[in-house]
């Protein structure tokens, strides 16, 4: 497994400075995954997107993610556990873990649109600041994420809508995965609060899943709630289960997962804070318990 130290940070430092087409190089020849879905035949990210939207909380820890090191030695210690198949992270993570080595065989899925800063007037407005479509190509990763939020009463929404749609048929143009993830949001007390109900997410899902001219590359990033069943039902796209923030029971929380991964519409899971920073500071055991869910 590759150690991430501060010695491996100045490594990644010096080599930005003096030869910073290594990216370019290390994306054009890194070896790629056989497919989306692994030896668990399932999908299996885990999330580091957070940083680029100003979220560095996890737990009780308001910095968390902040640290670039630790954010990076928790997540090439999870990567290397079998059955994890790949990352969701914005260019500036996954140039980092290119150039830690850690990306060969891997499932990489590029962060699309990071503007809907965290606690801002304008987050609804979430503008595409990271990856784009042709980016996405160009590098060969194996898709693109988008954040989608309806806010019923801010206008902002239906520009996020629209940059959606365009960036679901560009990437489904070029042939690779739209992972779209919805929510109806709200702001409560100057926040952005997403609304879990099962009607919610339900909407959310039908709304997202006719995005764009085809649906035939997109797969939907859904939330765990209590009545899953009611949620699949609403679509027939390929459904991939969000790990959410660190919960205080994480047994009560892996056995809703656990139950939804039966419903044949689950194809995988992506996890950030849930696995990178369990309360127990174990990430192998996170990691390999969500595994064997699989």
């Amino acid at each position: 497994m590759t150690t991430v130290d501060h010695e491996a940070i100045r490594r990644i430092i010096d080599l930005r400075v003096s030869d910073p087409a290594a990216i370019a190089r290390g994306w054009a020849e890194r070896r790629q995954p056989s497919g989306l879905v692994g030896s668990t035949g399932r999908l299996m990210l885990v999330a580091a997107d957070h940083p680029a939207r100003g979220a560095l909380r996890a737990g009780a820890d308001p910095l968390a993610m902040g640290d670039r090191t630790e954010l990076l030695s928790r997540m090439a210690r999870a990567l290397a556990r079998p059955g994890v198949d790949g990352v969701l992270g914005t260019a500036d993570i996954l140039d980092d873990l290119l150039l830690l080595g850690v990306l060969d065989g891997k499932v990489v899925i590029g962060s699309m649109n990071r503007g809907g800063l965290a606690g801002t007037s304008f987050e609804i407005d979430d503008r595409f600041t990271g990856y784009d479509a042709a980016s996405v190509a160009r590098q060969r990763l194996q898709g693109g994420k988008m954040l989608f939020r309806i806010e019923p009463q801010d206008a902002g929404t239906v520009a996020t809508m629209q940059a959606c749609a365009q960036a679901v048929a560009e990437l489904a143009e070029a042939g690779v995965m739209a992972m779209v993830e919805p929510f109806i949001s709200r702001r409560q007390d100057g926040r952005v609060v997403n609304d879990l109900s099962v009607e919610a997410v339900v909407r959310s899902a039908t709304v997202a899943a006719g995005l764009a001219p085809t649906s035939a590359y997109t797969w939907l990033k859904l939330p765990v709630v209590e009545n899953m069943d009611a949620v699949l039902a609403s679509t027939t796209l390929p459904v991939l289960l969000l790990g959410g923030e660190v919960a205080a029971d994480q047994d009560a929380q892996f056995a809703l997962w656990s139950k939804a991964l039966a419903h044949p519409s689950v194809r995988g899971m992506v996890v950030g804070r849930s696995l990178l920073y369990p309360n127990d500071g174990n990430v192998e055991a996170a990691v390999d318990a969500t595994v064997a869910m699989l």
